[in-house]
């Protein structure tokens, strides 16, 4: 059953996130699905989605990019947070060999499901990518077994993209699981192949209330809070490859 009702939670640590935002880590527990996402709400700011990267206790990682996430990545320890939820389906069970691949702060969906696969024995390979070091965000990276970092400027790690990077890991892997700006995931669908295993991306679109009700996250027939954020990149690959409006 969904749950509206607002939980209020402190801050109990903020872990800087290079120069583009932090982690803050929580005094709470929201049991979820790997890739589900709560709506955070500052009185006086604004309420977004994000999702959970762990929960228990909640973390949030914030790209300090708007009005909401700037105040967000400001905040000290000790500072209140409204949350509700969580909401939307997650990931499916993984198998037992995970290609990870995030760009920007689309990693940050995709550390639960990366961390809870490493601790059930499974391999996991991830591929963090951004524009240059300092948009780098790697939250929780350490409990990764393999962990590959790309930059678009060759600043740090290998010069260029996750889908270049990761391209030779496609064949190994019995799942891929993407998180990023929709160009990125625009060309994973352009290249996907038939001899691919199952695809799931995590969708991010603005969204004002995160329970199917005002429309505002539509992707063609899909609400991505109801339906999603987590789909089959089959079931949106039309959608990602439509021109723009």
């Amino acid at each position: 059953m969904l749950d509206n009702i607002y939980q209020v939670m402190r801050v109990t640590e903020r872990i800087p996130e290079g120069k583009c935002g932090a982690t803050l880590v929580l005094d709470g527990e929201l049991p979820c699905q790997a890739g589900q996402f709560v709506m955070v709400w500052l009185p006086g700011v604004e309420e977004r989605p994000f999702t959970l990267v762990n929960d228990t206790p909640v973390t949030l990682t914030v790209a300090a990019i708007g009005p909401l996430t700037r105040a967000l990545a400001g905040l000290e320890v000790g500072a209140r947070v409204w949350l509700r939820g969580p909401y939307g389906h997650g990931f499916p069970p993984p198998g037992r060999r995970l290609l990870v691949l995030g760009g920007g702060s689309g990693i940050a969906s995709l550390a639960l499901l990366a961390r809870r696969a490493l601790a059930e024995g499974a391999e996991v390979r991830t591929y963090i990518g951004a524009r240059t070091t300092d948009l780098l965000m790697l939250p929780w990276y350490p409990h990764w077994s393999t962990l590959t970092l790309t930059t678009d400027d060759g600043s740090q790690g290998i010069h260029g993209n996750v889908l270049q990077a990761a391209a030779e890991q496609f064949a190994w892997a019995d799942g891929i699981y993407a998180c990023g700006p929709e160009p990125m995931l625009a060309a994973l669908a352009r290249s996907r192949r038939s001899d691919w295993p199952p695809c799931w991306i995590n969708l991010e679109r603005v969204m004002r209330c995160g329970i199917g009700v005002c429309g505002s996250c539509h992707c063609g027939s899909h609400l991505v809070c109801a339906d999603g954020p987590v789909f089959n990149l089959e079931q949106v690959t039309a959608e990602l490859l439509a021109p723009p409006h």
